[in-house]
């Protein structure tokens, strides 16, 4: 357990049973594929950061106009943070404040002046859409009138016909391109032009692929936007939590939205965090990575259709892709199990037009984010589609798969991460 430095014995000594959590955990990462499309695996300096004694300072407000004394260092680092999103990704301004992408999403709404009843365009949860872009269970869907577009039946993808016509009848105060399960690339300048047609705001839900553009492997939708929320844990291989660009012109209300409105203290040791990851995604070596991510979900995607999966567009632009397990006669939680249980980590989820419920699926979304932070190419995903393959098509593989999944991953160790080039 040397990974975890010199306070790892105190922690050990003090709470047995944390410790061992974490240990646990460690060792499921070192022999599991980790294949969910939200994770990934941050660096050494991304956890330190985190770790850090910044967790102890209270920061309400930003930089230069605080609640509390005692803040000029936290200041630095909230400024780094800014100063290197916005070069990132091109950006007028950035808050780095948000704690997640749901509530990145959420100020983005209040900012944009939404108020309850208000309508909203963006896709529908059962074709790919996010809680937060109007499911009935979530604030957005019990605070908006949500007006909801899928994808073509024929070919799973987006119908910007359908869109227009859509916001024409409906007329929308904010349109929302962006996706929590449509694994192609989405056309912004389309998506401006139908908001700008029927007069709404444009908001882009960055959140899965967000370092995809900054390492160059992803249009940017920054140019379009009025609004781009991410998360800085998906593809940017950083903290968890969330972030905001946006216009200058939206700058002030942004920033209103996410505090006082929203929360209170950011968390300060998770903000110099999402510092850190904004400056490894600015190293030269960042862009091939982004480049293999897609390159990796691609060659996945290929490889598990040889094995009999229907892959749901006919493949993928970005770091996940959607199997259709019908082809196979499973669900998706019987697929996600039967996977855990050998040692693979991906997720069920519903397919377009899928005819079971959430919780059963159809189909499963695999990412490839980590793994390619783990060093793996598409040689190493033409195995990882074997063995999906064989504990799809026979449980009785189970032990056997865990073990080459074991051997695998340990030929591409997570902790310590490989550099990110």
């Amino acid at each position: 357990m040397t990974y975890w430095g010199p306070d790892w014995d105190a922690l050990a000594a003090d709470d047995p049973e944390i410790a061992q959590a974490l240990t646990d955990e460690l060792t499921r990462q070192r022999t599991n594929l980790q294949l969910i499309a939200s994770e990934n695996l941050t660096s050494p300096a991304v956890l330190a950061a985190q770790g850090s004694v910044l967790t102890n300072k209270y920061a309400e407000g930003y930089p230069g106009r605080r609640y509390y004394g005692g803040c000029e260092f936290a200041d630095v680092a909230e400024t780094i943070a800014i100063d290197r999103a916005k070069a990132l990704f091109g950006a007028e301004h950035a808050n780095v404040q948000p704690h997640s992408g749901a509530q990145a999403n959420m100020a983005a709404y209040f900012a944009l002046g939404l108020s309850h009843g208000d309508t909203v365009l963006a896709l529908g949860l059962p074709h790919g859409g996010h809680l937060t872009h109007g499911s009935k269970v979530n604030f957005s869907g019990k605070w908006f009138d949500i007006a909801a577009y899928a994808v073509r039946e024929s070919d799973e993808l987006i119908d910007m016909d359908e869109v227009r016509s859509i916001a024409v009848q409906r007329r929308p105060k904010v349109v929302v391109a962006g996706a929590t399960a449509y694994p192609r690339v989405i056309d912004f300048e389309a998506f401006r032009s139908v908001a700008d047609e029927v007069g709404a705001a444009l908001l882009v839900d960055a959140a899965h692929f967000a370092g995809l553009v900054a390492g160059g492997a992803h249009p940017s939708p920054v140019p379009f936007a009025d609004i781009v929320t991410l998360t800085t844990h998906k593809t940017l291989r950083g903290p968890r939590g969330g972030a905001i660009l946006c216009r200058a012109e939206h700058a002030k209300a942004v920033d209103k939205a996410v505090f006082p409105m929203m929360q209170g203290g950011p968390l300060m040791h998770v903000v110099a965090a999402k510092a850190v990851a904004f400056g490894e995604a600015q190293a030269p070596g960042f862009t091939g990575y982004a480049q293999r991510v897609v390159a990796n979900a691609r060659a996945l995607a290929q490889a598990l259709a040889g094995e009999g999966l229907r892959i749901v567009s006919g493949g993928t632009d970005i770091h996940y892709l959607l199997a259709d397990l019908t082809p196979l006669g499973l669900t998706g939680a019987e697929a996600e199990e039967r996977c855990d249980r050998a040692g693979i980590s991906l997720n069920k989820n519903a397919i377009p037009y899928d005819p079971r419920p959430p919780m059963v699926a159809s189909g499963v979304r695999i990412g490839t984010a980590a793994v390619t932070t783990q060093g793996m190419g598409t040689g190493e995903m033409a195995e990882v589609a074997s063995l999906i393959g064989r504990i799809l098509k026979a449980d009785s593989e189970v032990e056997s798969v865990r073990a080459e999944v074991a051997e695998l991953v340990g030929r591409f160790p997570p902790y310590p991460a490989p550099a990110a080039g």
